[in-house]
């Protein structure tokens, strides 16, 4: 299974508010943050301030902040929010779809991947050794991947 970018970048914000709870954050350091596209976060601010995940404030000291304390958000949440569907494949035009079993299968392993992401929330993620902002601002020219590269690696 593979996630879009649109889901990584949900993600990515959310972990970015989770970091730095006391204060409001804006769509520009985000994006400066991540290296990607402001317009692109406007569009994943918007659908997860519409579910209630994040709060916009308006004005001149505005941004946004997470919508609930983050230990309530799960990641399974986020994906289920950001993805359109879980069929792994499409099996409706399929000639032995109804013989061969494979959609049960394929619909167990989509529960498990989605339990897995339920048991986690944001409060959960931040516990690695390296501070997620101190981390972002030693890599400044670190850029999003182009879909399908994935994250690229931190410099040694």
């Amino acid at each position: 299974m593979r996630l879009t970018l649109y889901s990584d970048y949900s993600i990515r914000v959310l972990v970015f508010l989770t970091a730095r709870p006391e204060r409001l954050s804006s769509i520009a350091e985000i994006s400066k943050a991540y290296g990607i596209s402001q317009n692109h976060l406007t569009k994943v601010v918007h659908q997860l301030g519409r579910a209630g995940l994040v709060t916009t404030v308006r004005g001149r000291s505005g941004g946004i902040r997470l919508g609930r304390p983050a230990g309530e958000i799960t990641v399974g949440e986020v994906v289920r929010l950001t993805e359109d569907g879980f069929d792994l494949v499409d099996c409706s035009t399929c000639v032995i779809a109804k013989a061969c079993g494979i959609r049960s299968v394929l619909a167990e392993a989509t529960r498990a991947f989605l339990a897995v992401l339920d048991r986690y929330t944001f409060g959960d993620l931040p516990t690695g050794e390296l501070d997620i902002l101190d981390v972002l601002a030693a890599f400044p020219d670190m850029r999003s991947p182009v879909a399908g590269d994935g994250c690229k690696p931190l410099p040694n």
